[in-house]
């Protein structure tokens, strides 16, 4: 196994579609990179002309997170270089479970289950890199990788659904070493619980990826696979597999497992993730999690999770150095990082929300990032109906538990004290009208400095 160092590069983005002999130095100049296979060969190799490679995605969870991000964007580095990327959505491995990185027996999903969260994966794979025919996600982000050579997407259910047992013991099964199989880190770990253990099922994973890199170096001349370093020990199964199978060269690299600066690994399985399905993680939340990313986190975050070329980045970072309090590069890292995902809409929503969070409201905010926004704060729902003749501005306090007494209400509204969605509210007769929310059934109400109440109009707070 080399590593090496080598130069880094410091230019930024080159001109898509340009291969260049230094991809290497890119992705680790930005942290891509932590082992290679052979350095030397496959600089040499993507000094040569294009390369294809690929990166696996198992569909155990319905949607992709922050973790996975990093593969993602590694990929579409190097297709911005002018390589092929083949991202492989693991129908097939999916159902199996990699025991890679884990002291538990994963559980086996359904067909339907498989099917559902490849669908998810495969959106969020689009976002990112260009798979031809229009398929990236929207217009802000197709700039990542315009005139790139079209990337593929494929599912390993297509080959490994209809491979034989015995085919796949004779042409796979004879290649590997059992005393080699049981010696990787995470198969020893899981032999030394005595109430975990391992699976066959499990075990034989490792077999499975491999014939993946076999098969894609057939089919398709695909010469690298990539991933988190947790994979490093099935991605040398598969060199090793096409090496005795065809005698080929391949190659192999591994960039480091996300972890935040006090440590904390990214991944569902941590607990703690960061989801690209809108609706498991929305645009405001996405975003926040970026905003508020420790400051010794955020220039490297920078490199890893944006387009910005590195000197944008060392200009940001010095900024950071200066003068922390303003947050100007949380606020580039928060924005750049949910335009990829989300888009120019999801930013756009999310710096909504969040003016609404230091302001106390927004008008031009919707329900859905109010709520989430004021998630915390006491709620009512009110009949809708009740806005067509109007509700007064005391009841509606009063019903909302902002006050006992619509006398006290009265004082708080004289004494300046009370806001309904940044409107300063000093008449004591005000009332709250359809004209009030013509597109949006919730009222953010404010009284004093800190206390807010969201108020709900909806058709039925019955619920009947």
């Amino acid at each position: 196994m080399a590593t090496g160092q080598g130069r880094v590069c410091t230019c930024g983005a080159l001109v898509s579609g340009q291969v260049t002999d230094q991809p290497l130095e890119i992705l680790r100049a930005r942290g891509f990179v932590q082992d290679v296979t052979d350095l030397d060969a496959l600089t040499a190799a993507f000094a040569a002309g294009p390369v294809t490679y690929y990166v696996g995605f198992d569909p155990t969870a319905p949607s992709l997170h922050a973790g996975n991000l990093v593969g993602m964007m590694a990929m579409a580095w190097l297709q911005r270089l002018g390589h092929r990327p083949i991202a492989i959505a693991g129908g097939a491995t999916g159902r199996i479970g990699d025991p890679s990185g884990r002291d538990t027996e994963r559980t086996l999903l359904d067909e339907a289950t498989v099917a559902r969260h490849l669908d998810g994966i495969r959106r969020q794979l689009g976002a990112v890199l260009d798979f031809g025919g229009g398929q990236q996600a929207t217009a802000s982000q197709r700039h990542a990788t315009d005139g790139a050579a079209p990337g593929l997407l494929l599912d390993n259910q297509d080959w490994l659904g209809s491979l034989g047992f015995l085919e796949f013991l004779r042409d796979v099964g004879k290649h590997f070493s059992v005393n080699a199989m049981i010696a990787r880190e995470s198969v020893k770990r899981r032999l030394a619980s005595r109430d975990q253990g391992i699976s066959f099922t499990e075990f034989s994973y490792q077999l499975l990826q491999a014939y993946d890199f076999l098969h894609l170096y057939r089919e398709y001349g695909c010469t690298l696979q990539a991933g988190g370093s947790d994979q490093w020990g099935n991605i040398v199964a598969g060199i090793d597999l096409i090496r005795r199978s065809t005698g080929a060269e391949t190659f192999g690299l591994t960039w480091p497992l996300l972890t935040t600066a006090d440590g904390a690994k990214f991944g569902k399985s941590a607990g703690n993730a960061i989801w690209l399905d809108a609706d498991q993680t929305s645009p405001y939340a996405y975003y926040q999690y970026w905003l508020n990313a420790a400051d010794a986190d955020v220039v490297r975050f920078l490199k890893l999770f944006t387009f910005l070329d590195l000197a944008k980045i060392e200009e940001l970072g010095q900024h950071l150095a200066d003068d922390p309090a303003a947050r100007v590069a949380h606020k580039v890292l928060a924005a750049e990082a949910t335009r990829i995902i989300h888009g120019d809409e999801g930013v756009i929503a999310a710096e909504r929300a969040t003016s609404a969070l230091f302001t106390g409201t927004s008008q031009a905010t919707t329900d859905e990032a109010l709520r989430e926004v004021f998630a915390d704060a006491p709620s009512v729902e009110l009949d809708r109906q009740l806005l067509v003749a109007g509700v007064g501005v005391l009841d509606m306090m009063r019903l909302a538990g902002a006050c006992r007494s619509n006398g006290e209400a009265r004082r708080l509204v004289e004494q300046g004290a009370v806001r309904i969605d940044d409107r300063p509210i000093t008449d004591p007769q005000a009332a709250v009208t359809q004209a009030d929310l013509p597109e949006r059934s919730t009222l953010v109400l404010k009284v004093g400095k800190k206390r807010i109440f969201l108020v709900r109009f909806v058709e039925d707070p019955t619920g009947a």
